[in-house]
């Protein structure tokens, strides 16, 4: 790959092309090659000669069902020289269209791992700069690159005006060759392993090892730390994620541990109200003739603020669980407006009734109160939060996560998942990609006990998930792997 990398550096000239075929060259067969030699079957090099500085030089990987010359169609990668900088390294759609990758294309993995690859190269080798770009959705060519992508990198604006419409991956080179060398290896590793091609195994490793970095990015962990720090900083928070992700887990965590059990938990459902939440009329025993009479009653969130009034040198933690079950925006009703972490001056609320101290006719919340709240993403008939609460609260997202499964689980379980995760990965759109199952569905040790887990904890998720449509796009997918678990 040396060849290639050297290539990149060298600015456009009129050998450009023979030396891009060559440098090519060297990327197949057991000497010295990545891939094997049957790579070469599935990818035809298309690097045309521009004389007089007419058209945009490229030296492209592409189908090999396309004509020697003149326009082409389906997925490629394209390496393109400008004069004064190194060459754009990209993932193109041909300017005949789709035919013959449509499937690959269309497939929501293919961008899913694109857009991977360019956020692990921003993270990793941007230092606070974009150095790569991804379109959403890669088969829509009838859009443009954004406009201020094309102000970011002036120097590929030919490319951008002539291509625009049909790159959907980008990387930029800068002076790190080893930032070049792993966006180079993952996109064409990428390209190769979408039509069924991968590394030697010298370098199987290594593929690996870049496959997983940019998969932390389809599914990013978040540590404990992280929320915690997000807590103290925004003061409510929601933890969202599909099922089995561990959300209550870690939100009891925080409240034991981080806050030394200051605090307290409760759960919402469907028929929480404003009265149990924030305060209202309660019914009261008497000894007079009616036996009862109608008095304030504080609320969770009201007993809540009092009890962090009380204690004001310590944090309190609210825990709400299953906090979209209930519908908010009735249930806080004009409290939303105290949910505000930066308000400059102090938020407060006229009450209809004296619940007595410390609040009397007036609601606020004091600056050590804490809200985290969890949130399954996978529940569909419970309700919608709201654009106002989510402004409010800080969302943060909670995903299956390998390295939990690796650490705990046996060999079968791991399989297990990495079967389903992909499945999700490659096929779901984007509302059932939150719905993945979460690892723990697969933490079972013992590969003799782990068929029967599968069948009972996990088999009755999917089925319900078929039954509700939820995963109607990849429906033979699903239930292929439920056979699967039954041949167990």
């Amino acid at each position: 790959m040396n060849q290639l990398i050297n290539l990149i550096y060298q600015t456009q000239n009129e050998n450009w092309a023979g030396q891009a075929k060559h440098a090519f060259e060297e990327l197949f067969g057991a000497n010295g090659g990545r891939y094997p030699d049957k790579a070469r079957k599935v990818v035809t090099l298309r690097a045309p000669e521009f004389k007089g500085g007419s058209g945009v030089p490229f030296a492209a990987l592409i189908h090999p069902s396309n004509p020697d010359s003149g326009a082409y169609g389906g997925m490629s990668f394209v390496i393109f020289p400008v004069p004064d900088a190194p060459s754009l390294i990209a993932m193109v759609i041909g300017t005949q269209g789709l035919s013959p990758d449509e499937e690959i294309l269309g497939r929501p993995g293919h961008g899913r791992k694109v857009a991977a690859i360019c956020n692990w190269l921003n993270k990793k080798y941007g230092n606070g700069k974009m150095v790569a770009w991804a379109k959403q959705d890669p088969v829509r060519i009838d859009l443009d690159i954004p406009d201020n992508i094309k102000r970011l990198f002036p120097e590929y604006q030919s490319i951008f005006e002539r291509y625009g419409r049909v790159l959907y991956g980008i990387f930029v080179p800068n002076g790190d060759t080893k930032a070049t060398t792993s966006a180079l290896k993952a996109f064409m590793d990428l390209m190769f392993e979408e039509r069924g091609i991968y590394p030697l195994k010298s370098f199987a490793s290594e593929w690996e090892e870049i496959r997983s970095e940019y998969f932390s990015h389809l599914m990013p962990d978040i540590s404990l730390e992280k929320v915690q720090e997000i807590l103290q900083e925004r003061r409510f928070v929601v933890l969202q994620g599909p099922p089995g992700t561990g959300k209550t887990r870690l939100a009891l965590q925080i409240l034991n541990n981080t806050y030394k059990g200051k605090g307290k938990s409760i759960q919402f459902h469907p028929n929480t109200t404003y009265e149990n939440f924030i305060g209202g009329l309660a019914p009261e025993k008497t000894t007079d003739g009616m036996g009862f009479r109608f008095t304030p009653q504080m609320g969770h969130l009201m007993t809540a603020a009092k009890e962090a009034i009380e204690n004001p040198n310590e944090p309190y933690l609210l825990h709400i669980d299953e906090i979209n079950r209930a519908d908010l925006a009735k249930v806080l009703g004009e409290a939303i407006f105290l949910l505000e972490y930066q308000s400059n001056e102090k938020r407060q609320l006229e009450l209809p009734y004296n619940f007595g101290k410390p609040f009397g006719n007036t609601f606020w919340l004091p600056d050590n109160l804490h809200i985290i709240g969890t949130m399954n993403s996978a529940d569909r008939s419970i309700a919608i939060v709201d654009v106002a609460v989510r402004r409010r609260f800080a969302f943060v997202k909670l995903w299956p996560q390998m390295e939990v499964v690796q650490h705990i689980a046996g060999p079968l379980m791991q399989k297990a998942f990495m079967e389903l995760v992909s499945i999700f990965v490659e096929h779901a759109g984007e509302d059932a990609l939150a719905l993945v199952p979460g690892h723990s569905y697969f933490l079972q040790k013992d590969d003799n006990k782990a068929p029967q887990q599968l069948r009972v904890n996990l088999a009755p998720l999917l089925e319900e998930y078929l039954s509700q449509g939820y995963v109607a796009g990849f429906s033979d997918h699903i239930r292929a792997y439920l056979q699967w678990i039954e041949s167990l």
